[in-house]
């Protein structure tokens, strides 16, 4: 399992341990407000979680304002229990259903050993296989590993597997079976997952951010050669919301100035307090003042209609960007 890092989590991934944290009363509870997607988003993102570090506690009790304790030990947690007993206790009969499908999806032991190994075993491993096999099999893998895994594949086949991975949408569980099987040969593993989707632009997208910006643009390149549509696809998911941390503030006022309210409140609803504030400061003190006040006010939201916000809000950054009124930076871009 790749460990928790405080500064990456995702929104899945802080509902899922927040939810934790809190017991499985309080989140048999919860499990009553959202409908069954976002139930089964945070329980994959459950279900992967075997460790949570005490930093990791820390930060996601501060950004829900739950008052952590002082001095808060590393907790260690049984997932799977946890995950079905709060289901149970919200659907009955339902909850095991709900349990069972979310434990398909993340798939059994094939991939979580595939994940113990090191990118470049994996890649020698991988590089005879089919390039939708590959596709498949990296889809399972966290993106870091598969973007590193990516860059180590023979050059002639990485753009086909990074445009296999966007095409990718819904999986027969007996295609899994059979690369299942072909890995209990040689990786002595067993493997699974639910036919759901798995891939599509995002997640080559997610992959991709992880190859370096060289392999990015050459890969991105090859691909808008055979498929433009996609390629512009993939890029739309290549900037994600943290990255405004890294716009100057001239971007950020530009941007406040083409959104709307509606939008930005969702946005900031699950965005982490340090990029709140580099919005709020490039706001005017009322504004700040009136939509942190609104911030406090607002009830639950759905992680999808947050991340739809969110994607309006870089949508619109892009646009400007097109335009040549702002600079969008990514990762550890520099300009001279």
């Amino acid at each position: 399992m790749a460990k928790l890092d405080p500064e990456k989590l995702t929104g899945p991934q802080k509902a899922a341990i927040f939810l934790m944290l809190m017991g499985d009363d309080f989140a048999s509870e919860v499990y009553k407000y959202l409908d069954e997607e976002d139930i089964k988003r945070i329980g994959v993102e459950m279900a992967k979680i075997d460790f949570i570090p005490a930093e990791v506690a820390k930060r996601v009790l501060e950004e829900a304002n739950v008052e952590a304790k002082a001095l808060l030990s590393n907790i260690n947690l049984s997932p799977d229990e946890f995950l079905k007993k709060s289901l149970i206790e919200a659907y009955g009969e339902k909850g095991k259903q709900l349990y069972e499908e979310i434990k398909k999806e993340v798939g059994p032991d094939t991939f979580k050993k595939l994940k113990k190994l090191d990118p470049k075993t994996i890649a020698n491993f991988l590089a005879s296989e089919h390039p939708q096999t590959i596709a498949i099999i990296l889809v399972h893998l966290e993106p870091e590993l598969s973007g590193q895994v990516l860059q180590l594949l023979p050059e002639k086949i990485r753009s086909e597997v990074l445009l296999r991975i966007a095409l990718l949408d819904k999986v027969d569980p007996e295609i899994v079976k059979e690369i299942s099987d072909a890995l209990e040969e040689e990786l002595k593993s067993v493997g699974g997952a639910l036919g759901k989707k798995m891939g599509g632009p995002e997640k080559a997208a997610e992959i991709l951010s992880h190859a370096g910006r060289e392999l990015e643009d050459e890969l991105l390149t090859e691909i808008e050669d055979e498929n433009a549509a996609l390629a512009e696809e993939i890029r739309k998911y290549l900037f994600t919301f943290e990255d405004f941390l890294k716009v100057d503030d001239f971007a950020i006022q530009t941007i406040l100035r083409e959104i709307s309210t509606d939008d930005l409140k969702l946005a900031l609803k699950g965005a982490p307090p340090e990029l709140k504030e580099k919005f709020f400061r490039n706001m005017s003190k009322r504004a700040a003042d009136l939509l942190k006040e609104e911030l406090e006010m607002m009830g639950p939201v759905r992680i999808t209609e947050v991340e739809k916000a969110q994607m309006n809000i870089i949508r619109v950054a892009k646009k400007l960007e097109q335009e040549g009124k702002i600079v969008l930076t990514r990762g550890e871009e520099e300009f001279v």
